[in-house]
C-alpha cells in the first residue's frame, strides 16, 4: 500500500471479496467497552466482535501479555510444543471436566475437530456403520464445509456442491425429535446449550439432561458447542456447568482469546487416545501468542467476582429493556444467559432487527442480530454498570426513530 492509498469503506468494494457487506464506519481505536471511528466519533461496545472481547478493548492484562510474549517467542509449528500453551491447556484442564485439550485458531477449526473425533472414535470403537451426527435446526457451527453442513441452516450450506452426509437435524428443545433419530449408527449428537445465531434460545434443562441420557442409552458421543457461550460468557466459565449436564466433547473459542484467534476442543483421555499422531493437526494450533493471550483471559475471568458481575450485568441489562419496551412495545421477550442477550422482536416488528441494528450504529451504539426477529447484544464481560446505562438510553433512541421511522 503507498502512502496516498485512502483507507476508507469504498476500498473495501474496490479490493476486498464481496462475501461481507461492513457498515460504513471503520473503527481504530477502543478502550474498554467504547470505540472511536476514523472521525474520532465514540460507541459504546454491545456486541464484543460477536461475542469475542470478553474483557473489553485492550485491556491492560491482555496488552501486557500479548507484549511480554511478542518479544520472547512468536510460533514454532506442532514439531514442538511451547510453555503458553501448556500452561493454557492445564488450566483448561483443571478448570472443567476434561483431561485433554486440542488447540486450534477458531470455533469453526476447533468443531472440526471434534466431529473429526467423534467419527474416529465411533469408527474405532464400534465400527464404520456407526458414522451418524445429529445436530439441530437453526444451529451454527462454523463455515467450513463440514462444520455448516452439521449447522441447522442451509443457507449457509447449500450452493457448494455435495455435501458431508450422515447428518441428520433435530428440533432444538424437542427430545421426541432426538429419539425419532438417534439409534445405535449415531456417533454423536451436538448443541449449543444456547443457540447463538439460532435466535439466542436456551437450552431447557429437562432437554439436556434428556440428550444425554439418550447419548448414553446409544452409546453417542454428547458435543457442546460452546464457542459463543463459553469462558464466563453466561456467568458460569461453561454454560454446561448450569446444567449439571457433563458432555464428552466441548469446543470453545470466542472470548477464549479475548479478540486474538484461539479455538480449543476439550474432552477425556479415553476419547482423545483416539486422535493418535498424524490424524489431525493445525500449523498455528497452539500458537505462543495466541496462548499467552488466552491464559491471561482465563485467569482474569475465572474469578467468583467477575462471574458475578456478569449475573448482576445481566440484570441490569434486562431491567433497561424492559422499561424501554414498556414505552415502546416492541419485544415479546429477553432471552439468554449472562451477557448474551437476545430482545425478541414482536409480531409487530418481526423480520426488522437489522433496521433495529442499524438505527443503533446511528446513535453511537454496536450491537448485534441473531436472524430476521432478534437484536442481540454480547458485551464485554466486564462491561461497567454506567456503560451499559449508557448503551441502553442511545438503544431506546434507536428503538425510538425505528418505531417513528
Amino acid at each position: 500500500m503507498t502512502g496516498q492509498t485512502q483507507v476508507n469503506r469504498a476500498l473495501f468494494d474496490e479490493v476486498m471479496v464481496p462475501n461481507y457487506a461492513p457498515a460504513n464506519i471503520i473503527p481504530v481505536k477502543g478502550a474498554g467497552s467504547r470505540v472511536w471511528d476514523q472521525q474520532g466519533r465514540e460507541y459504546i461496545d454491545f456486541a464484543g466482535g460477536i461475542a469475542v472481547s470478553s474483557l473489553g478493548h485492550c485491556h491492560p492484562a491482555l496488552v501486557s501479555a500479548l507484549k511480554q510474549q511478542a518479544d520472547k517467542l512468536w510460533h514454532l509449528s506442532n514439531v514442538m510444543t511451547n510453555e503458553p500453551a501448556l500452561r493454557l491447556a492445564s488450566a483448561l484442564v483443571n478448570a472443567t471436566f476434561a483431561d485433554k485439550v486440542y488447540f486450534a485458531n477458531s470455533g469453526a477449526e476447533a468443531n472440526e475437530a471434534a466431529f473429526k473425533l467423534a467419527r474416529r472414535y465411533a469408527l474405532e470403537k464400534f465400527g464404520a456403520h456407526k458414522d451418524q451426527i445429529i445436530s439441530f435446526h437453526k444451529s451454527f457451527h462454523g463455515r467450513t464445509f463440514f462444520t455448516v453442513t452439521v449447522g441447522g441452516q442451509a443457507a449457509y450450506s447449500d450452493g457448494f456442491g455435495p455435501k458431508p452426509g450422515a447428518v441428520l437435524h433435530g428440533e432444538f428443545n424437542n427430545l421426541d425429535s432426538v429419539k425419532a433419530l438417534i439409534s445405535d449408527n449415531t456417533c454423536a449428537v451436538v448443541l449449543e446449550p444456547i443457540q447463538g445465531e439460532g435466535g439466542i434460545i436456551p437450552a431447557t434443562a429437562e432437554f439436556l439432561q434428556g440428550v444425554r441420557d439418550l447419548c448414553n442409552q446409544h452409546n453417542a458421543l454428547l458435543i457442546m458447542d460452546e464457542v459463543q457461550t463459553g469462558v464466563g460468557r453466561t456467568g458460569k466459565l461453561y454454560a454446561y456447568m448450569h446444567y449439571g449436564v457433563t458432555p464428552d466433547i466441548l469446543t470453545t473459542a470466542k472470548s477464549l482469546g479475548g479478540g486474538f484467534p484461539i479455538g480449543a476442543m476439550l474432552t477425556t483421555d479415553d476419547i482423545a487416545s483416539h486422535l493418535k499422531v498424524g490424524t489431525h493437526g493445525s500449523t498455528y494450533g497452539g500458537n505462543p501468542l495466541a496462548c499467552a493471550v488466552a491464559e491471561a483471559v482465563l485467569e482474569t475471568v475465572n474469578q467468583p467476582e467477575v462471574m458475578a458481575q456478569v449475573l448482576s450485568n445481566e440484570q441490569l441489562c434486562r431491567q433497561q429493556l424492559a422499561a424501554i419496551n414498556e414505552k415502546y412495545q416492541v419485544f415479546s421477550e429477553i432471552r439468554g444467559k449472562g451477557m448474551l442477550l437476545g430482545a425478541i422482536l414482536n409480531e409487530q416488528y418481526k423480520g426488522r432487527s437489522r433496521e433495529f441494528f442499524l438505527a443503533a450504529a446511528d446513535q453511537g451504539l454496536m450491537a448485534l442480530v441473531a436472524g430476521p426477529d432478534v437484536v442481540r447484544f454480547a458485551p464485554s464481560l466486564v462491561i461497567t454498570p454506567e456503560d451499559i446505562t449508557a448503551g441502553m438510553q442511545r438503544f431506546e433512541q434507536a428503538v425510538k426513530q425505528v418505531v417513528n421511522a
